[in-house]
């Protein structure tokens, strides 16, 4: 980092939760932060806050392009830190979930993601240094009835993310997952929403779905757990900040507990478990 420059971060999914969170506070403690939004109308609300913000569509690998040479642009062609965050959850069970959705999610949660790091990993190999901090979940390691596409895709994140911690070791980019449980933000709200809009009809499941519906408005069994945006953003600055980052920042004591239960247990009682909170 040359002197007097401002250390860069690239941060998706900014509109609400913990990449608006992480976005301004990075940015008060002296950070250039590029906060991205998938939607014009958000990057621009960000913009007004005093935000650098763009529009990055997972999705949409011409934005993704346009919106990485626009940053190096803005940056002087330099990029210290990237911040995988956006995504979202498509609740369903799996015989009731749709190839076209679930090929949609994971072109948001997790191909977008690749393109994305791709294109700024060579810019990180020419500096001789960078971070990439990927955002998984408690899901990304225990899976629940009901969210087995959003699991699915952050299982595959964390695969990536060890497969490419290893083959960028010694080069100076460090990769770190982040891994939170319940937190306090517009996700739970989204996923309803989604959930409400899509639910099948004639499903085996028509019953657990109404029920499901009923709790995605109420406290669930890991509220009494649950942390601000703040937390995440705390474990992101650790893995920004400390010359030998932990591969895995763990949020929350159920994102604690169920990696340690899954360790431990046998698999039959976290199912019984597990179904037992869904």
């Amino acid at each position: 980092m040359g002197v007097g420059r401002l250390p860069s971060i690239l941060i998706t999914g900014c509109s609400s939760g913990i990449g608006y969170h992480a976005a301004h506070t990075l940015q008060r403690l002296g950070w250039q932060v590029f906060a991205t939004c998938r939607s014009d109308a958000d990057a621009a609300r960000l913009s007004a806050e005093g935000l650098a913000s763009l529009r990055l569509d997972y999705s949409d690998g011409e934005s993704i392009a346009a919106t990485v040479a626009a940053i190096l642009k803005m940056s002087g062609g330099r990029l210290d830190a990237l911040f995988n965050n956006g995504a979202y959850a498509h609740p369903a069970a799996i015989e009731d979930l749709a190839t076209t959705d679930l090929r949609a999610l994971f072109e948001a949660n997790f191909i977008g993601w690749h393109d994305l790091t791709r294109r700024v990993i060579p810019l990180m190999r020419q500096q001789g240094a960078g971070r990439i901090v990927n955002c998984s979940s408690v899901v990304g390691f225990i899976a629940g009835r009901f969210n087995g596409a959003y699991a699915a895709s952050k299982f595959a994140v964390e695969g990536w993310s060890d497969a490419l911690r290893l083959e960028l070791a010694g080069s100076g980019i460090f990769v770190s997952l982040i891994e939170p449980g319940p937190i306090a933000t517009r996700f739970r709200d989204h996923a309803r929403e989604h959930f409400l809009a899509t639910l099948p009809t004639g499903s085996a499941f028509r019953e657990d779905y109404e029920r499901e519906a009923v709790r995605l408005t109420e406290d669930y069994p890991g509220s009494v757990f649950e942390l601000g945006p703040g937390a995440v953003t705390s474990a992101l600055l650790r893995a920004l900040k400390s010359k030998r980052p932990s591969a895995r920042y763990r949020v929350t004591l159920p994102a604690h507990a169920g990696a340690w239960a899954k360790r431990l247990l046998p698999t039959r009682i976290l199912d019984w478990f597990v179904r037992r909170q869904t």
